[in-house]
């Protein structure tokens, strides 16, 4: 598995793990990042990402993408 740093802008991932405490878990999953959901990068600049998940774009810094795992 790899983080979600790692994908390259264009490229659609299922999320197949994600780390950290409950908090940030728990975080995640509101914002819809949920076990076996597609993500796909929109861009990234500098670690940074923007993502579409489910129907909503999301900016996530590289310590938060580097806590979800796709495979």
């Amino acid at each position: 598995m790899l983080p979600l740093a790692m994908a390259q802008p264009g490229e659609t991932v299922t999320i197949k793990k994600i780390v950290g405490k409950d908090e940030t878990r728990q975080h995640l999953a509101e914002l819809g990042f949920v076990l076996d959901t597609d993500v796909t990068i929109v861009s990234e600049l500098a670690g940074n990402l923007i993502v579409q998940v489910k129907d909503s774009r999301v900016g996530l810094d590289t310590a938060m993408a580097n806590r979800i795992l796709f495979g």
